[in-house]
């Protein structure tokens, strides 16, 4: 008498779907909610600039409620005004010299900050802060006083140091002047973020390696560019990327002291969006100008990041 058993030969079990495990999903859903309201907060005002900007979208659309597409019509009035070149060109170079004036007079007052006493720099500190924190109207109109033609007190200092032939200079008779002037305003605001994350970053270096240099008898300025230098270069490679995202974008001085004037002569591209948009009505325009605006962003953006990115793996 044998027994057989049964071996269950030919069936095989029902192949399982690999699950993900719960822990592996919780980031995204953490993330879900950000994600939503950044959408919803940028997404649509920048859906709607976009439609915007392929529509007449003037007085006569809005008082008839009927939508007027004109397809490219908008940024073809826009690529063909040499407004807009004269202000983007002029927007480039104002950007340029902020970001560089601020950017190099902030590791200036950082590098100050760690060589002076405390009770200097505790003084040195504070003052940053309360330039930092005055409104951008207030700040505007302190400046607007200061280089005022008849009772600024620049021109009263250069007058007693012996520059009589500023007695009654107008600082804002040209737009490059009046652009300089803006220019060293958007720089004592900038300069204490600046100041501040970098003296962050100089703290953050090892005194050991300032004593190797010195024991192998490299020079202030040769400690400088080996140790410091290198420390802070990712600092200073992210404060320059806001500073520009920032200042490429500055309005409200620019508006504020001259309203972009004189004669256009300090129209900057935010400026010339708002002239379209509010002085002219033409809605549709200005959101073709805050389009090619944005796609500017986007590619110093881009740019900024590549060399970031190069900087990190070269080193």
């Amino acid at each position: 008498m044998t027994a057989t058993t049964d071996t269950g030969v030919g069936i095989t079990p029902p192949a399982t779907r690999p699950t993900v495990p719960w822990r592996r999903r919780l980031p995204y859903l953490l993330l879900l909610p950000a994600t939503v309201t950044v959408l919803a907060l940028v997404g649509y005002p920048v859906l709607s600039a976009v439609l915007t900007s392929f529509r007449q979208s003037d007085l006569a659309e809005l008082v008839s409620g009927e939508t007027v597409w004109n397809g490219l019509g908008n940024y073809t009035a826009v690529l063909s005004d040499p407004a807009f070149w004269l202000s983007t060109v002029r927007t480039l170079l104002f950007t340029a010299a902020c970001v560089s004036t601020s950017v190099l007079g902030g590791l200036l007052v950082a590098l100050l900050m760690r060589h002076v006493h405390r009770v200097v720099r505790g003084v040195l500190q504070v003052s940053l802060v309360l330039a930092w924190a005055m409104p951008m109207l207030a700040a505007t109109t302190v400046f607007q006083w200061m280089f005022d033609q008849n009772y600024g007190i620049l021109n009263k200092t250069l007058v007693q140091l012996g520059f009589p032939s500023f007695a009654g200079y107008s600082w804002f008779s040209t737009g490059w002047s009046t652009m300089a002037v803006i220019m060293v305003l958007i720089a004592w605001q900038s300069i204490p973020f600046v100041a501040f994350t970098l003296y962050a970053g100089i703290l953050g270096v090892p005194g050991e390696l300032y004593e190797a240099a010195s024991l192998d008898g490299a020079s202030s300025w040769q400690a400088f560019r080996s140790v410091t230098w290198t420390a802070l270069r990712p600092l200073i490679n992210i404060v320059t990327f806001l500073s520009l995202l920032w200042d490429f974008k500055v309005f409200t001085q620019v508006w504020a002291i001259r309203q972009g004037g004189p004669d256009g002569g300090s129209t900057t591209l935010p400026v010339l969006q708002f002239i379209k948009g509010i002085a002219t009505s033409h809605f549709g325009v200005a959101a073709a100008v805050s389009v090619l605006m944005t796609l500017m962003l986007v590619a110093i953006t881009w740019q900024n990041l590549r060399l970031m990115l190069r900087a990190e793996e070269a080193e």
